[in-house]
């Protein structure tokens, strides 16, 4: 599947841009308040009674910070950070090796850990518990445990699923985090924050008009804003005013709710091949020729969080809402016209 410019996973034009835009403390973090206010106390208490962090989970969405929090966990601790993710850790001895290599108090972290495979994320769990890690030495009859000790380490855990995750890795974790959407005067900060680093002159409508239409997600808001600037340049006088950011986003088919355009191929297709619902996820994916996998796992969260589609045990529904945005009502029979 082609890159979508919604998708809140991060994408190749990302990589860099994002990089310069993390802030590096808690001070200058955007959002997230009760979960930054917690974080606040633990590393104050880890630093005071000079220990290593308790090991955390963040879990949610993609794109809402979870890696820029642990960076500066790390920052705030004055601590090495080792950054991997659960698919590139393959075999034990890669494992080996990342833990081997921390010193005491470090931090490794790993993204989507729920993609760690089973023998891997089994051999966490005495690194976690005991700070031991246990490898087999040859093979077959000759074949011998050893037990490498390594330094105390937090490990910080991020997952976009936290049903996949086994219930012995998820006990594990002694401070557990829920991320969730952004407001939109929290991504207006963010988003003038941003502009501010660039260099991009936007006025306060331009920033709340970016922050409306980017879906809850930071890194969307971020997303919008460098092709904003193109517009900006091109179609304006440099500055992101909201005539110009009205101008690119409609250019860009991205509405006044943050849809795309299949986002709404979707919600139409409910509404006038299905009645509105209830119907099966193959269907409405077999109708809109996209894999189904790619149906739930990029396109329905947003539309379900936004209200735009219900889940029941029969099937997908559109909503009231749904409805409203296309002008469409429904007969007192519950039909649609």
């Amino acid at each position: 599947m082609d890159e979508r410019f919604l998708n809140s996973e991060e994408q190749n034009e990302d990589t860099y841009f994002e990089g310069g835009l993390r802030p590096q403390y808690l001070s200058g973090y955007i959002g997230q308040r009760s979960v930054v206010d917690n974080i606040k106390i633990y590393i104050e208490a880890a630093k005071k009674n000079d220990r290593q962090l308790d090991h955390l989970l963040l879990a949610g969405p993609p794109g809402l910070g979870k890696t820029t929090l642990s960076q500066i966990i790390a920052n705030e601790l004055g601590v090495k950070i080792t950054v991997t993710s659960g698919p590139a850790i393959e075999k034990k001895g890669d494992l080996a090796g990342l833990l081997t290599s921390l010193k005491e108090k470090d931090i490794l972290f790993i993204d989507e850990i729920h993609r760690l495979n089973a023998s891997v994320e089994e051999s966490l769990y005495s690194a976690m518990e005991d700070y031991f890690f246990d490898i087999m030495l040859g093979e077959g009859a000759h074949a011998k445990s050893m037990r490498l000790p390594i330094e105390p380490f937090t490990l910080i855990g991020a997952t976009t699923k936290t049903g996949s995750l086994s219930s012995p890795l998820r006990d594990r974790f002694q401070i557990v985090f829920r991320m969730d959407y952004y407001s939109v005067e929290e991504l207006k900060e963010i988003v003038e924050r941003s502009a501010e680093i660039l260099k991009i002159s936007t006025s306060t409508d331009g920033a709340l008009e970016i922050a409306r239409r980017s879906r809850g997600t930071p890194r969307i808001a971020n997303r919008i804003l460098k092709r904003i600037r193109d517009f900006a340049d091109i179609k304006g006088d440099g500055t992101i005013d909201l005539d110009i950011t009205k101008y690119a986003l409609d250019q860009m088919e991205i509405d006044e709710d943050g849809l795309d355009q299949m986002d709404r191929t979707i919600l139409i297709t409910i509404i006038d091949s299905f009645n509105g619902g209830p119907v099966g996820v193959e269907a409405i994916a077999a109708s809109v020729s996209e894999e189904k996998r790619t149906l739930e796992e990029v396109y329905e969260p947003y539309l379900i969080k936004s209200g735009f589609i219900a889940r029941t045990q029969k099937g997908r529904i559109a909503t009231e809402k749904a409805l409203e945005k296309f002008g469409i009502k429904k007969t007192g029979q519950g039909k649609l016209f």
